[in-house]
């Protein structure tokens, strides 16, 4: 049975800021998608490599105000309904999605539906959006045309400080959102969750301490390396050895998302995590980190 998942980001701009880039074709094209068309009240659409099944635009606007945004989606041969919100709390704005038709935990992870990696999709969405608004760069998108999985990005930080919080799992937990249990050397363990939520754990197969690390989750391997660039650190990131029939978009689009907020928790000297507690259907209880 299908749910819908929210999810909750915020930001330090204000919120007319916020809502120019969410209702602004020009800035929908920088943040989301390929390409993007408002016309309001009549039209919100977006399309392109950057969006699932975005051959052509799929949305039908049904409301938008000053404050909010309703549209259908047709996807994954469902007609599902988006909405973005964007309220002042305090000192921030936030920003709330809700994604109806959402499978489940189960789905998202199997990635057995597009519908359930529309969840990891609009993190990524927002994660990009919060950057985008408190002037930021960019985390790379997910190309939906290509199984090429591989991105790269700078950390205005140390190496050796940038690869400490990749291996240590209280430091990776803060900024990742979710548990994880780390083993760091070849042979060894790693869970998201922890050990106790995974009884499957992933393997390090490729470990160079401060450079290099290489987890077979079965089924796809995920490697990240190091290397110093002007003072700071390049990130290099890949997915590789999957059914390329299959692309593993979700996992892809989650580890997007991660870096997005690893890159702050480096170069914000106020870090705080974007993220607010989600309303996720499924999700195994004690997953989430507490921030």
């Amino acid at each position: 049975m299908s749910e819908t998942v929210i999810l909750r980001a915020r930001t330090t701009a204000s919120v007319e800021r916020v809502h120019r880039a969410l209702t602004d074709a020009g800035e929908l094209g920088t943040w989301l998608a390929e390409h993007a068309v408002v016309e309001l009240p009549d039209r919100f659409a977006f399309w392109g490599r950057y969006t699932p099944e975005g051959d052509v635009p799929h949305q039908t606007l049904r409301h938008v105000d000053d404050h909010s945004l309703r549209f259908d989606w047709k996807i994954g041969g469902e007609d599902t309904t988006v909405g973005i919100d964007w309220a002042t709390e305090g000192d921030d704005t936030v920003v709330t999605v809700s994604q109806s038709h959402f499978p489940g935990w189960g789905v998202a992870v199997a990635e057995t539906s597009v519908l359930g990696y529309l969840y990891t999709y609009w993190c990524l969405s927002l994660a990009n959006l919060v950057d985008h608004v408190e002037g930021r760069p960019l985390t790379p998108k997910v190309d939906f045309g290509t199984t090429a999985m591989r991105g790269q990005v700078l950390i205005d930080a140390p190496v050796d400080a940038v690869a400490h919080s990749l291996v240590d799992a209280e430091q990776y937990s803060r900024w990742f959102g979710a548990k994880i249990d780390i083993e760091p050397w070849v042979g060894g363990r790693v869970a998201m969750g922890g050990f106790e939520l995974n009884p499957e754990p992933a393997k390090v197969v490729d470990f160079e301490p401060g450079r290099r690390m290489g987890v077979d989750w079965g089924g796809m391997v995920s490697t990240w390396e190091l290397a110093e660039s002007g003072g700071g650190t390049r990130l290099t990131f890949v997915q590789s050895g999957f059914d390329t029939g299959e692309p593993p978009y979700g996992a892809w689009a989650g580890w997007l998302s991660g870096v997005a907020e690893l890159r702050r928790f480096h170069e914000l000297p106020d870090w705080r995590p974007i993220w607010l507690r989600p309303d996720v259907p499924g999700l195994p209880e004690g997953m989430l980190s507490e921030s």
